[in-house]
């Protein structure tokens, strides 16, 4: 065989090769905005991608940033996201939102958050209108159950510290949150003290001595993607002054915390990758309604209540979605 036919059957034996590797899938990357790393957000996130079709290592790339208790970040990290050219993405919490907005009028943003119409990120929930669509987790409406619950819990309660982020309130939230939380401990005679202003990890333990200082019997924890970011930490500050304490979703009870009640995170990262899933099969953001979660949960730690000296009365235990031993 002379050189020239050698040239061309080898041509032959590699073009399949050739042909296989120009019809991969190109990849999609999607840039992953959030406090701190949770794997109660991104795995579920994950699996229903896969189940969608949508692989990690294969069609599918996830570029995680995170922000680790400094808020100042989101800026810098929502800009990192958008020169890399990501295809969409995802955030977690209105801080990281807020900064994706800003970084972006372009880019697909898939948001969880809090009002996202008073925050300034969406006209309405049924149209959006920009490039912004999500899950709107208004869990401040869910604030006068969380008192009832904890009073069920704590029947001696007469005094209850709130814990608050403000920065991840705007101030028309800030009323109307506070409206539902004065009404329903005033019907249970209950006294309110505030302990916010933590932006940052060294801030919380003051939040807690504050409590402690104002004789609390209990503690409920306001939504905050901040405060979500530093759960085992507020959980162990709890503990350690013996504060019964309700959180806004089962995060907290995982490492340890007492109860919570609120929305499912599971279904609501589930049903943000069926989101991202729509917005690369062309959908656009703005013509995908805004949902609310449908699903919400009660989850008891019967080993913290112990630890308490707290006994969970069976009528909650049988509420329960969860209970924790």
């Amino acid at each position: 065989m002379d050189r020239r036919a050698f040239l061309g059957a080898f041509a032959l034996l590699a073009a399949p090769g050739a042909v296989e590797a120009q019809q991969q899938v190109p990849t999609i990357t999607i840039g992953w905005l959030a406090p701190e790393s949770r794997p109660d957000a991104l795995n579920p996130f994950r699996q229903r991608l896969g189940e969608l079709g949508w692989t990690e290592g294969g069609n599918l790339a996830i570029v995680q940033r995170y922000a680790h208790g400094n808020a100042e970040q989101y800026p810098k990290l929502a800009a990192d996201l958008v020169r890399l050219k990501v295809h969409i993405l995802v955030t977690d919490g209105s801080p990281a939102t807020r900064a994706a907005q800003r970084a972006t009028p372009t880019t697909p943003i898939v948001f969880v958050s809090g009002n996202p119409i008073a925050q300034g990120f969406v006209s309405n929930l049924s149209r959006p209108g920009w490039n912004l669509t999500g899950m709107s987790l208004i869990t401040g409406d869910l604030n006068p159950k969380r008192i009832e619950l904890l009073k069920q819990t704590v029947p001696s309660l007469t005094r209850l510290a709130i814990l608050e982020d403000r920065s991840a309130l705007g101030a028309a939230l800030q009323t109307e949150s506070w409206q539902g939380i004065e009404t329903a401990a005033r019907q249970l005679g209950i006294q309110l003290t505030e302990a916010r202003g933590a932006r940052k990890p060294d801030d919380l333990d003051g939040m807690f001595t504050r409590a402690v200082k104002e004789r609390a019997g209990g503690a409920l924890v306001l939504a905050s993607a901040f405060f979500s970011s530093q759960a085992q930490q507020i959980v162990s500050l709890a503990a350690r002054i013996r504060l019964p304490t309700i959180y806004e979703h089962q995060g907290f009870v995982v490492v340890g915390g007492l109860m919570s009640y609120g929305p499912s995170h599971h279904e609501t990262f589930r049903r943000i990758a069926e989101y991202v899933d729509k917005i690369l099969k062309g959908a656009k953001p703005a013509d995908l309604p805004v949902e609310q979660p449908t699903k919400f949960e009660l989850v008891i730690n019967l080993k913290a209540a112990k630890a308490l000296g707290l006994t969970i009365p069976p009528s909650l235990l049988q509420r329960a979605d969860q209970v924790i031993e």
